[in-house]
């Protein structure tokens, strides 16, 4: 894990209250792998006084193809958001990463679904191209594996989808849903996936109650599933335990297990929901 100042390479909107910032950091980008994160902070301030994780986004590559920097992708819900959307290219901020573990591996399926709920896409972009064979991450070399990706996506209203063009830009199918019906399929982003009938394996990122839905699917199909969970962190490195998932135990009981180190990525038939 990497502590840095990194000083922020561009700033940009997304869509509405969401943003992608750059920030120029060559070792977290060289280590970091899709499925981890970053612990961002506003330097020289008390308020917030901790910091606050965010999914990886891609990395960026100079012309010689090294990892020099790396992209998050926020939405405005808070304090730290809501300051955070302040920030202009040229200030900094501080970061620490990577941290928690990669994105289970799927083996090589023909293809595999990413179902996104909310900001749920952030963590999917690096993923969907590490799984095309496109690009490499951690120091490893690209490797196709899977046949194709598809990212089904569901937002609330239009204004808030973001990304789509980084997704359908990197090979990936996209298909959305919305609460209102205002893009793509009206209904939840689960309803849309039901609807497109059985698929191979499932990755799922966005709130607890779709992620619910999501493992229900997948049961019911017979089809692995994973889930990245978007649990609110306060160190990011498992010293707080602020963040546990309770995860079934051999023995038929379960057991916390801290989402900052031993996730965000778990098995979704291994979490006990509720």
């Amino acid at each position: 894990m990497f502590h840095r100042t990194a000083p922020v390479a561009e700033h940009v909107a997304l869509a509405d209250r969401t943003f992608r910032v750059r920030l120029r950091c060559p070792e977290v980008a060289a280590a970091i792998r899709p499925g981890q994160f970053v612990m961002l902070r506003l330097p020289g301030t008390t308020d917030p006084l901790l910091g606050r994780p965010f999914a990886l986004y891609d990395t960026v590559l100079d012309d010689a193809g090294t990892p020099v920097g790396l992209d998050v992708v926020y939405l405005v819900v808070g304090k730290m958001t809501g300051r955070l959307a302040g920030v202009k290219s040229g200030d900094a901020l501080e970061v620490w990463g990577p941290l928690g573990r990669p994105f289970l591996d799927v083996g090589t399926p023909d293809r595999v679904t990413l179902v996104a709920g909310g900001i749920g896409q952030t963590p999917f972009l690096a993923f969907a191209r590490e799984l095309l064979g496109a690009r490499g991450y951690g120091g490893d070399a690209p490797r196709k594996r899977a046949g194709s990706v598809s990212l089904l996506y569901g937002v609330r209203t239009a204004a808030l989808a973001a990304g789509v063009d980084d997704f359908r830009a990197a090979g990936v199918d996209v298909h959305l849903a919305s609460d209102d019906g205002s893009v793509g399929a009206k209904g939840y982003v689960t309803q849309l996936l039901a609807a497109r009938g059985k698929t191979g394996p499932l990755v799922g990122c966005g709130p607890e109650p779709m992620l619910h839905a999501l493992a229900k699917v997948a049961r019911g199909w017979g089809v692995p599933c994973q889930v990245s969970l978007e649990t609110p962190m306060a160190c990011g490195v498992g010293v707080c335990f602020s963040c546990v998932a309770k995860v079934a135990t051999a023995d038929g009981g379960w057991d916390y297990k801290r989402v900052c180190v031993d996730g965000p990525a778990f098995d979704a038939g291994q979490l006990v929901w509720g």
